[in-house]
């Protein structure tokens, strides 16, 4: 046993570093040798430990573009470490590319499908260890879900967000692309203009560079441990970020050396130090799915009433887009994420015993960082947050029985109440936006497109439709389905049950009055349930990815983790 600052930690100094890959390399089945060989072994490489990188390739989305570079590298450094590395591919999508059409049901599945890939790959091939790159939404949740589950020894790497677009001299990002389409169909912006902005807002490469899903889950998994530090808010293009991904092979190494494993580091206070860290930065919706996920994943009891207290405690102590103007590039500027943190530490927010992948507690992680600097805009100053309470909060009652996740940015007053308007796809949302039929005082209805529905789709397009300056923060968006990090408004989402699974909202009518108090934790539907049905049609699936997750993903509040990982725990 090991402690460290007075604290008993379970990991012991590994036997042999090569505890798994030994098996085939010096096991009974001496013909796969063949292979080795074939692959440019030499006889001292059999006894060296095997990491496979879980690589999410998708050259066609900006997100990914670096993905097999950044292999190499990390390849290169656990080379220069010792170890033998092997990149692999998986199944990701572009969350932006997807959106708006059928291919918006591929987005929360593809996190599935990349964890079973990881874990069938790695466990496969008798891996001692991975390395999973970070590069878009769901890369980083699903490598770290296969971590937890077979419980090797890894780590996850940010493979860095993009820099700020330019238009007219001033930074613009992927959220004014879809608020000038939105403000482009409204009347309010030209088209012209809305092309240009379009068109100037993604410069390069790298994952979103907004408080966005992406980020929000790289700025988490600093937090819970599961990344070395600083390497969230290093930018994609920046040369900081080769160095980020050559200094991983060393510290794979230590992890086997500890023999410091996922579930010695995914405790519950880790991840509570994740959701109070998406709560303190005002991170994206998407965040709570995965953290719930994750715990399922970790068998750590962990629910939405934990995420629920969470965010009704912490204040929100940083200004990114797109509750504010800020950027991860601003982010990097100014320290880093390690910096901030240390401010979240200063604050009182987080716990700083857990252990991480550095073999080091999140305290010594962060210990010998600047401070935040007085000069900037982004991170408010230790006792004056933002807001004192999450913009992220948990919300239960009769219209979802099992919680729904608010986010709420442009609205100061934590009470609404609103007639119904019901919509079953984003584009009849969009129009009747457009059209002027949504009016203020509002509660958009968006149902039908949960995780057995429609794979749970993000529906950043219908959000975006209100969030013109006519309707933002004066409507409700309320919906079994997700949305984008990029989003903004008053938007109640992964109502649990959803339609599909016969719950309230599916009964939901147009002119039902619906109320919320966030802080209360409550949502109301006005209206006697007894008398109507919650039937919904049954889901018909035109593509078999779609079907296999729906056949075994479980409902939102369990994050949507497939059903045989809530029958293992």
């Amino acid at each position: 046993m090991v402690f460290r600052h007075g604290v008993l930690m379970s990991f012991y100094m590994a036997e042999k570093l090569n505890w798994n890959s030994s098996s085939l390399t010096h096991g009974w089945q001496r013909g796969v040798k063949s292979f080795y060989w074939g692959l440019g072994f030499k006889t001292e490489d059999f006894d060296k430990p095997q990491i496979g990188i879980a690589t999410p390739l998708l050259d066609g989305n900006l997100c990914n573009l670096r993905a097999h570079e950044l292999a190499k590298l990390i390849q290169q450094g656990c080379e220069e470490s010792g170890l033998i590395a092997f990149p692999f591919g998986v199944s990701p999508v572009s969350d932006n590319i997807t959106q708006g059409h059928e291919g918006g049901a591929s987005s929360l599945v593809s996190r599935n499908l990349m964890a079973n890939g990881a874990e069938m790959v790695c466990s496969a091939h008798r891996y001692d260890g991975m390395i999973g790159l970070h590069h878009c939404d769901k890369n980083g949740p699903a490598f770290a879900m296969a971590l937890a589950r077979m419980n090797c020894h890894g780590l996850i790497v940010n493979g860095g967000s993009i820099l700020p677009g330019c238009y007219k001299g001033k930074p613009v990002t992927i959220l004014d692309s879809y608020d000038s389409q939105a403000q482009a169909n409204s009347g309010s912006m030209t088209l012209e203009e809305s092309d240009n902005i379009i068109r100037a807002a993604c410069p390069g490469a790298g994952g979103c560079g907004i408080a966005a899903s992406f980020n929000t889950w790289g700025i988490a998994l600093e937090a819970m441990g599961l990344t070395l530090p600083d390497s969230s808010s290093i930018p994609a293009v920046d040369a900081a970020k080769s160095e980020d991904c050559l200094r991983v092979g060393k510290a794979m190494r230590r992890l086997l050396e500890l023999n410091i494993r996922p579930r010695d580091i995914l405790t519950k206070a880790a991840l509570t130090n994740a959701m109070v860290a998406i709560a303190a930065m005002g991170g994206s919706t998407n965040g709570v799915l995965h953290i719930l996920a994750l715990a399922h994943e970790a068998g750590v009891d962990f629910t939405l009433r934990d995420v629920q207290a969470i965010c009704q405690r912490t204040p929100v102590y940083c200004n990114f887009a797109p509750r504010g103007r800020g950027t991860m590039a601003d982010l990097h500027r100014i320290g880093g994420t390690a910096m901030l943190l240390k401010h979240f530490l200063k604050a009182g927010l987080l716990d700083g015993s857990c252990i991480t992948v550095t073999g080091q507690t999140l305290a010594e992680n962060v210990e010998n960082c600047q401070d935040v600097p007085p000069d900037q805009e982004l991170i408010a100053p230790l006792g004056q947050p933002f807001k004192a309470y999450a913009d992220l909060q948990i919300c239960f009652g009769n219209l979802a029985p099992h919680g729904m996740v608010f986010k709420v940015s442009s609205r100061q007053n934590p009470h609404f109440s609103g007639k119904a308007i019901c919509f079953k796809s984003v584009q009849d949302v969009s129009d009747a936006a457009s059209q002027g039929k949504i009016r203020p005082g509002h509660v958009v209805v968006l149902r039908g497109v949960g995780p057995v529905a429609a794979g749970m789709p993000e529906l950043l397009v219908a959000s975006a439709a209100l969030a013109v300056p006519e309707l933002d923060g004066k409507v409700a968006f309320i919906s079994d389905g997700r949305v984008s990090g990029v989003s903004h408004g008053v938007m109640g989402i992964h109502c649990s049950p959803e339609a599909a699974a016969h719950g309230p909202i599916a009964a939901v009518q147009d002119g039902d009055e619906i109320e919320f108090d966030l802080l209360k934790g409550t949502i109301h539907l006005h209206a006697d349930l007894s008398a109507r049905s919650s039937d919904w049609p049954a889901p018909k699936y035109g593509r078999g990815y779609l079907a296999d997750f729906a056949a075994t993903a479980m409902q939102a509040h369990d994050g949507c983790v497939s059903a045989w990982v809530m029958e293992k725990r």
